[in-house]
Formats: C-alpha cells, sequence, structure tokens
C-alpha cells in the first residue's frame, strides 16, 4: 500500500475512528482530537494521495472517487473485521467519506457504525459567485478540461518558483482559512506552514475534483448510521450553509453543530467544541448498538 498510515490509542479499544484530512494537508491536522479520544477509541489516521508522506505517481488518480477508494483500501488493511469503525472527515476528507457511502453502501450500519462530517460539502462549492459563473461559462464552450490541463501543465514550474511563509500565503491563509475572531498570528503560521507542505502539483492535479464534487445520492446511506456535521460560521471555502443542507439530506440521525465566528480550520481553532462533538458522537454510537441501524429506502 503506498498510502502512508498510523495509529494511536489502545488496540482493544471498542471502537476505531479512522480520520481523514483535508485537501493540501496532512494528517496531523487531528493531533488535537487524537488527544481528546485515544482513552477511548483506536485510532487510525492517514495521509491522502500527494499529501503528506503518500505516495504520488499520476496526476489523474487526484480524483475525490479515488481518495474514497483509498480509504477503503486503509480500512481492510488495517481496521480488523467486525471493529465497528467511525469516520471522521475534514473538507475534502468529509467528502472522501461521502464517497465511500456511495462506492461501498453495505458497509454503513455494518461495520461503519458513524460518521463525523466536519467544514465540508456534499456538492455545489463553485455554483455561484464569479467563479461559478466561470466555471459555468467554461463547460458551456467545452473550455473546461483544456483550462485544467492547463493548470497541470503549469504546476511544476510554478513549483519550481515557489516561496513559503511569505507575507501573502499569510494573508491567504488568515482570509480563507480562519474566521473572524478565531485566529492568532501563530495560528495563522502552522496552518500555512502545513499547507504549504503540499506541492502545487498536486494542488492543482485535485482542483477540478471539486467543480464536479456532489454526493447527495450518498447521503441516505450516511443516514444509516449516528453522523454529526460541525459548520463553521465563517467558512468561506465550505459555508455553514453547506453543512446545514449536508445534515438535512442526512436525515434525523444527523446532528448539527454551527460553530460560531469560526472558520474553515475550525478543528484546530475551536478545539474544545469540536473534541465535544466527536466525544459526543463516539456516545451516541455506543448508545445506538449494533441494532439500532436503519437502512436506506
Amino acid at each position: 500500500m503506498d498510502l502512508h498510515v498510523e495509529f494511536d490509542g489502545p488496540e482493544d479499544a471498542p471502537v476505531t475512528v479512522v480520520f481523514c484530512h483535508g485537501f493540501t494537508a496532512r494528517l496531523g491536522e487531528f493531533q488535537l482530537q487524537v488527544e481528546a479520544i485515544r482513552d477511548r477509541a483506536r485510532v487510525v489516521l492517514w495521509d491522502q494521495r500527494g499529501h503528506g508522506r503518500s505516495r504520488w505517481v499520476d496526476p489523474r488518480t487526484a480524483t475525490i472517487d479515488r481518495t474514497a477508494r483509498d480509504l477503503g483500501q486503509v480500512l481492510d488493511a488495517v481496521v480488523p473485521a467486525g471493529r465497528p469503525v467511525v469516520l471522521a472527515g475534514h473538507s475534502m476528507g468529509g467528502m472522501t467519506i461521502m464517497a465511500f457511502a456511495r462506492q461501498r453502501p453495505e458497509l454503513f450500519g455494518t461495520r461503519v457504525v458513524g460518521a463525523f462530517l466536519l467544514a465540508t460539502s456534499a456538492g455545489g462549492l463553485v455554483a455561484r459567485g464569479p467563479l461559478g459563473f466561470a466555471v459555468k461559462a467554461m463547460r458551456t464552450l467545452h473550455l473546461l478540461g483544456l483550462y485544467l490541463w492547463w493548470l497541470r501543465l503549469l504546476a511544476p514550474g510554478l513549483e519550481r518558483l515557489r516561496r513559503r511563509g511569505t507575507w501573502l500565503g499569510h494573508r491567504f491563509t488568515r482570509r480563507y482559512l480562519f474566521g473572524r475572531d478565531d485566529a492568532t498570528r501563530e495560528a495563522v503560521r502552522v496552518v500555512q506552514a502545513m499547507l504549504e507542505e503540499t506541492p502545487l502539483t498536486v494542488t492543482m492535479a485535485f482542483y477540478g475534483t471539486f467543480l464536479d464534487h456532489d454526493e447527495t445520492a450518498s447521503l441516505p446511506v450516511l443516514g444509516r448510521v449516528p453522523c454529526t456535521v460541525v459548520a463553521a460560521e465563517y467558512d468561506r471555502l465550505t459555508p455553514a450553509d453547506h453543512g446545514r443542507q449536508l445534515a438535512a439530506g442526512i436525515g434525523e440521525r444527523a446532528e448539527l453543530v454551527v460553530v460560531p465566528g469560526a472558520g474553515h480550520s475550525v478543528n484546530l481553532t475551536r478545539t474544545a467544541v469540536v473534541d465535544r462533538a466527536l466525544t459526543d458522537l463516539l456516545d451516541r454510537v455506543g448508545a445506538a448498538g449494533p441494532g439500532a441501524v436503519r437502512q436506506a429506502g
């Protein structure tokens, strides 16, 4: 397996939590959440392809559909059969979980017993605004494929010229990854450094998959098990309305937590709120028991 995987927590824990990190991040983004649950769950963390210490092979594999298959590979390889699993994902990691639900629905309610979806979306990320208009126009003119090809072509040269830790990068990170009142200079620096570890060749290759992302059809599958959706009030990348729509699509087994004042990096800046939501989900999963699963229609 070409994917880097790490473990924490007791091997004999009653449940395993598999964390899926966000776009251009790595497994270390969940360090604070691991500390909150390591005494009660077996923890599996993995770097998505091209991120962190996982291998990067072919830009054509940079799709959410493929990262979902990667998640299945991790699950099959390192989590013992019969062990209940809770899947937790931030941003692209949450999208990966939704795609996994579409690909392997038979696992939800049998092996997968809960899902934690953090600052993520089921689709429509570029439906509005200037970017949405531009993408729609390129689709109409059949130019979108050419546009994405040019991005991938330019990426290696841009990566060679790239400077990390710049003031402009700091401003971008502050604006798009944080909310109105949840950023400290140190927190922005830490997030900027983590995101800039990912090469532009990977960033540009994955960019196109977000334009087509639509996993609304998978939400009834997630509705078979207890789910928690965490949205951040001032998230500019996956706005809070996407979290509300996601919870509504999952149905009555979804609990929605909207975090005031926070941005996309809510798991790093509102740690207590996110940790409490995660531990509450583990309590719900334990209380529900294996006989409480509902089958999607």
